[in-house]
Parts: C-alpha cells; structure tokens; sequence
C-alpha cells in the first residue's frame, strides 16, 4: 500500500463500544501502546442495552427486498417496528433514498456476500478472546423463533434457507409440543428452532474487554470527547474538548453513530446514520432456555441476569435525541400477547441506543484518505457479533499495511 507508515508503536482509538475496544485490545496484544478515549466511558452506548446476540448464522443487511413494507408502515402507524419521523432533514433524506435503492435481491446477494467471510471467523474471534483473558460466557443455546400465523412461518423458513444457501451456518427445525419454550403464549401457533448461535451479556462482556485492556498497561480515558482529527507526515492527533490535544501514530475512529461527523473530512462519503433502537427488562417464572425472536412484530428476548431483557424498533432519528418513551410502549403491546408468566410492572432498565447504520449495509472498516487515520463502525444491528473479528482484522490491517480480504469490500473510501 502507498504512502504506508512505519509500524505504529502507539495508537489512539476513539470509542470504548465493542469495535473500538475490540482493535485496542488487537492493537494491544501485538505489542502498541494504546489509549482509548470515550465521551462517557466503556459500553456506554449501543454496546450496553443491546440484545446481546452472537449470531453469525443471521447476520443480513437491513436493506433487505421488501423492507420497504415497513417504511411504509412507519408513515400511518406510530406502534411500527421501523420509526422515520417526518420532519425537514436533508441528511436523513438523503440516506434514505440511497437506502431505498438497495432493497432488491440484487444488491441483497451482493452485500451477504461481502459479509460472509467475516461472519465465518465470528466464532473464532471470541473464542481467541476467551483463550486470552476474557472471562465473560458467551453461552450457546437454541435460538427460538416465534409466529401467530403459519404462513408468516412458512416466510420465515424460506428466508433462513436462503441464508443457508448463501453459506451462513445456522441449523434450522421446526419445534414440537415438547420442544416449545414454556414462556410462549397460545397465541404463538408455529415455532422455529436455530442452532449454531450464542449470546452473551453485552455490558459485563465489553466491561471485561476493558478491564483485560487496562490491566495489560492500556489506558481508557473517560469523560473525554474528541472534536478534531488531524493527521501530519509523522503523528495524527485528537483535539478534544477540554482543549487537550493527544497524539499518537494512529487515530481510530470507533465512534458508532457518531462517526460521519469525524470522519467526513478524511474521506468518508458514505452516511453513517443512527438505528436507534430499545430495550428493557422484565422479571418472568418461565424464562427461556436461549433467547427469543418474533419476526412478525421484530422485536428479540435474550435471557438476562435471571430476568429477560427484550429489545426492538429501528428509529432513524439523531443520536442525541431523548428517549421516546412511546416506543418503549409500542414494544411491550408487540410482545405482551406472545409471553406469559410475566411480570410487567418489574420493566426496569429502560434503554435507547444508537446502532450506526450504513445504507448499502456493509460496514466502514479500514483506512481513511489519511495513512494514520483509520475508521471502524456502520455495522449496523451486527456491531456485537462482528467486534471481535473487526477488531482483530483492523489490527491486521494498521500493522502490516495489508487490508485483511475478510473486510475489503468495507472500504472508507467508498462512494
């Protein structure tokens, strides 16, 4: 590659979520001397309140052929699973429509294969980490899908077939009387049963990905909010807003939604638009073995410190926004009708976060215009399952100049 700096002995990351750790604790173990920085601190955002899924089987893009159903839906209905406010932004808009053009079988083929080689080194990507000082489980267990029609089933099985086509290693079988999960309601009339995935609790994971990080020497700089980036022949530097300036060999942004705002001026064209998405938890006395999905109304369950977190709705609002509560509302009449034996005044917990959606549905991961400044982020409703692997591809890349081919279709610099 031209213009390839010398092998970088320090490094600054810029966000403490699953990517940015992820690459600071790569970066870490081949020997660089890294500081992180995080406006908050580590799993403060969208890695915190996710679902939790480790699911390499089901990973997609969200421009999926017919998605446009639910843009639709989003306009008359205010419970839909896909919120787009109606109001003048140009930015909005304008990822919108490029996202729109994505939403046919042509580019959806396109897209799930450039995602495959990185979903199979998921589980690979963990286990390294586990073998390495990361105590937290990530626990396998059968994924249950459930549906209030059978022909929404039917839907169902084809699509995960199609994904088993395309190469994603995932066991598919539909679930008897005996099989099906005691938390269901009658309401749920077909089961779907998933093997081959896993999931974990995202914040005790990431919490521990930084504990490991700063016991090896790394430093986490909490309460720090990077305004400017700048890259000269020999350093690159973040300004911050408390007026410091850091310096380092390489800068990686892994600033999640926030990511296009630092970005744009070394290159990165493609919008980077916040996914916001909710979650909560709920005591229940019949929790299910492994988690939970209902296509149908999108939302997810994921077991969850002896409770049950559940998640769901995409809302393409600015990530600063306040938490509408509505949309925590809209998910429980989703769900309630499908659980039973819980408790729902014990909603607890009650989270937004900001997923950083891409509108081709490929990730931003490598170098920026820029030879020491480097971008991780745009994967979207994937950022915990692909971390580690993104984190340790990135690393790859930084150290030996050599872009990994599991990500070279997540090009920065791409239009």
């Amino acid at each position: 590659m031209t213009n390839q700096p010398e092998t970088p002995r320090t490094a600054l990351v810029v966000g403490a979520g699953i990517i940015g750790l992820s690459t600071a604790w790569h970066l870490q173990k081949r020997g660089v001397a890294v500081t992180v920085i995080d406006k908050e601190g580590p799993a403060a955002g969208a890695s915190w309140g996710n679902a939790g899924w480790v699911t390499p089987g089901l990973v997609m893009p969200l421009a999926e052929p017919g998605a446009w159903k639910y843009a639709v839906q989003s306009i008359t209905d205010p419970n839909a699973p896909l919120h787009v406010p109606l109001r003048l932004d140009p930015q909005l808009w304008k990822f919108l429509v490029r996202f729109a053009m994505n939403m046919n079988a042509k580019r959806w083929q396109k897209t799930m294969a450039s995602l495959g080689p990185i979903t199979r080194m998921v589980d690979e990507s963990f286990a390294f980490m586990q073998a390495n000082g990361i105590a937290s489980p990530v626990l396998a267990a059968p994924y249950v899908a459930g549906f209030t029609n059978a022909k929404a089933a039917e839907t169902f099985l084809a699509e995960l077939e199609h994904l088993q086509d395309m190469g994603q290693n995932i066991g598919v079988s539909r679930i008897n009387a005996e099989r099906r999960p005691a938390i269901l309601s009658s309401t749920v009339v077909q089961g779907v049963e998933m093997t081959g995935q896993s999931y974990l609790d995202p914040g005790e994971f990431v919490g521990d990905l930084a504990r490991d990080f700063k016991s090896r020497g790394g430093q986490i700089l909490e309460g720090t909010c990077a305004s400017a980036i700048d890259a000269g022949l020999a350093t690159a530097e973040v300004s911050t807003d408390d007026g410091r300036t850091i310096q380092a060999d390489v800068v990686v942004l892994a600033t999640g939604a926030w990511l296009h705002g630092l970005a744009k001026k070394w290159g990165l064209k493609i919008g980077v638009q916040a996914g916001r998405g909710y979650s909560f938890t709920v005591d229940g006395d019949r929790l299910p073995a492994g988690p939970l999905y209902f296509p149908e109304q999108r939302v997810v369950c994921t077991p969850y410190q002896g409770a049950l977190r559940i998640a769901g709705t995409m809302e393409f609002l600015r990530p600063d926004e306040p938490m509408n509560t509505s949309r925590l509302d809209s998910v429980v009449r989703a769900v309630r009708p499908l659980l039973q034996g819980i408790d729902w005044s014990s909603r607890r917990d009650e989270w937004v976060g900001s997923r950083p959606v891409t509108p081709d549905g490929l990730p931003v991961v490598g170098r920026l215009a820029p030879p020491r400044i480097y971008a991780a982020g745009g994967h979207g409703m994937w950022g915990m399952v692909l971390g580690p692997a993104t984190g340790q591809l990135l690393a790859e890349q930084i150290m030996t100049g050599t872009i990994p081919p599991e990500i070279r279709d997540f090009d920065p610099l791409r239009p």
